[in-house]
């Protein structure tokens, strides 16, 4: 543990080294400015600082994992400088079409009544990605879940309040130190408009090889296999991970993950009945050709017989020897003592799985005599148990997901058809993802320019972190671009224009947000610890799928076929949201 958080704080440094430079680098690429790009990085590392002082805080109440930290300033950094980014570039457009004294508090209030409602809305559906990580029972996910909601939150908050302060504080002088000159606003026909009219000429062509591409990417995945973490996540050089090669090289893998049972009898253990039927459960362990040896109560001496052992456990003042009674001392409370199973596999082995049930099926060959009650533990049971729980637990957190992410982009886009879509989107992309984190570090590809040894599994908790994580992040992408074009369609009613002018207005600008995640998330690709690494690159490859194959490809080709459906809701529901939550159009007209 004490290595895995050294070597997690200093994968941390070395992506913040990493990240920060480039990130700036790829702002200045998009605004040409140094003050444009100034603004969002100096917004985003705000909005890591106060995260990280507020988890700090919140670790002296709850524990939380050493991996919190890492994931919070991916987070805070990549959302933090793509919301601003956002604010950004929309006050840079409203900035570019007004005159008159007041055009730069004019161009403040249209920015956070447009862009501003895109990133609240997009923020709510990142935080409630992160919120289903706390319906989990394990505490590294519900820790992971409450850092990351608190991460977010901040992000959100920062853009919607220190931002517009200091956009008016910059007015005009947003584009000084201008370094390259860059286009401010839109074209009518610019390349991402004609992308999506030259995809939406031949819909059926692009959406077939497209969702086949994603389906291919994602195969990988039917082979997963799920396993805990130990020493092997750590580089070779830490002397913990270089301790435990040299054991597991000398004494076998199973040497230090032996199984724990609790066997519980019917009054004192010690008393000759119960021992009797404790030898005979030990004998049955035994003879199971999986387990190499077994220690309790009744193995003291594989030379004592069982009249032996009821004699010598018998006795009501204690055993005479003193190793005996060190060992029933050791291993016996009342009618409670302790089994611990040796067997060649390590907590990780199927074999070692495959055992584990079988001491765990009360029909089986390794069920305890009548009148034991025996649970299991320790080494390849607390694997098993952890697969399970997550199993357990992650239908009714997916559902979570789904139903309140569909209900925010319901209001937002006033839409029944373009949420069941986008969350289609979202989920295909996240699988592309996962193939990618099977295909890599399990079955061990790239992992020599990745500097990693081949795990042979994916770490348990690895694809429900990201499935909460890159749920958000990615609808985070799709509420910019359907916020765009949903502001199209309601000044035209045109579906084909909608999309085009949507993409070619947001197309830009969710390339470059995503361009800031995948260089802050792929800087983890640089991490000593294996999880991290994988972390990292697991959100760089399902963002940057994302935002291209995906709002390039599918989501034009997808709205085309639907046309007019995308937009269609019924009459009551249309009314009902009008009566309680203002649309776009019409904040936008109160604050002009």
């Amino acid at each position: 543990y004490g290595d895995v958080q050294d070597v997690s704080e200093s994968d941390l440094q070395r992506s913040e080294l990493i990240s920060l430079p480039l990130a700036g680098l790829a702002l200045l690429l998009v605004f040409g400015s140094v003050v444009a790009a100034a603004v969002p990085l100096a917004v985003g590392g705000a909005a890591v600082i106060v995260a990280l002082a507020v988890i700090w805080a919140v670790a002296s109440v709850t524990p939380m994992s050493i991996f919190v930290l890492n994931l919070a300033t991916l987070l805070g950094l990549g959302l933090g400088v793509d919301y601003s980014l956002l604010m950004t570039s929309r006050f840079r457009e409203e900035l570019a079409v007004r005159t008159g004294p007041d055009r730069v508090g004019e161009a403040v209030r249209v920015t956070v009544a447009t862009a501003g409602r895109a990133v609240f809305f997009s923020g709510l559906t990142v935080l409630l990605g992160l919120l289903g990580l706390v319906l989990f029972e394990l505490m590294i996910l519900r820790s992971v879940g409450i850092a990351g909601a608190v991460v977010v939150g901040l992000a959100v908050v920062a853009a919607l309040t220190l931002m517009p302060a200091l956009l008016t504080l910059a007015g005009p002088r947003i584009d000084a130190l201008r370094v390259r000159r860059v286009q401010v606003g839109s074209q009518t026909d610019g390349p991402w408009a004609r992308i999506a009219r030259w995809v939406m000429r031949r819909p059926v062509a692009v959406l077939v090889p497209t969702l086949a591409l994603l389906l291919l990417l994602g195969t990988p995945f039917l082979h997963v296999k799920f396993n805990a973490p130990d020493a092997s996540i750590l580089p070779a050089s830490v002397p913990s991970r270089a301790s435990f090669d040299l054991l597991v090289e000398e004494f076998g893998e199973g040497a230090f993950a032996p199984l724990s049972l609790a066997v519980r009898t019917d009054g004192p253990a010690t008393t000759p009945e119960n021992v009797a039927q404790l030898y005979e459960y030990s004998r049955r362990l035994a003879a199971d050709p999986r387990i190499e040896r077994v220690e309790s109560l009744v193995d003291i001496d594989p030379r004592l017989r069982l009249d032996q052992y009821q004699l010598l456990l018998s006795d009501p003042s204690g055993p005479p020897d003193r190793f005996v009674q060190a060992t029933v001392g050791a291993t016996t409370r009342g009618d409670l003592t302790a089994f611990t199973v040796f067997t060649p596999y390590g907590p990780n082995r199927d074999e070692g799985r495959d055992l584990v049930a079988d001491l765990r099926d009360p029909a089986g060959a390794l069920a305890p005599p009548a009148g034991l009650t025996v649970q299991v533990g320790g080494g390849a049971a607390e694997v098993s148990d952890v697969v399970a729980r997550i199993g357990a637990d992650f239908p009714r957190t997916a559902l979570f997901i789904l139903v309140s992410t569909y209900a925010v982009l319901f209001l937002l886009l006033r839409s029944v058809i373009l949420p069941a879509k986008a969350l289609v989107m979202n989920t295909l992309s996240i699988a592309a993802s996962f193939g990618a984190l099977v295909w890599i570090f399990q079955d061990g590809n790239l992992s020599a320019p990745l500097g990693f040894q081949p795990l042979g599994f994916v770490e348990t908790t690895q694809p429900v972190i990201l499935f909460c994580v890159l749920f958000g992040l990615s609808m985070d992408y799709e509420v910019f671009l359907l916020s765009r074009m949903k502001e199209v369609w309601d000044r035209t009613g045109d579906n084909t224009e909608a999309v085009a002018r949507g993409l070619e207005r947001s197309g830009r600008i969710v390339t470059s947000a995503a361009l800031i995640v995948i260089v802050v998330a792929g800087s983890f690709a640089f991490a000593e610890v294996v999880l991290i690494k994988a972390l990292g690159i697991g959100v760089a490859v399902a963002v940057a799928l994302d935002a291209t194959v995906v709002r390039a490809l599918l989501v034009p080709a997808t709205m085309r076929l639907l046309g007019r459906w995308n937009w269609w809701m019924p009459r009551p529901l249309e009314r009902f949201v009008a009566s309680r939550l203002p649309s776009e159009a019409e904040i936008e007209a109160a604050v002009r």
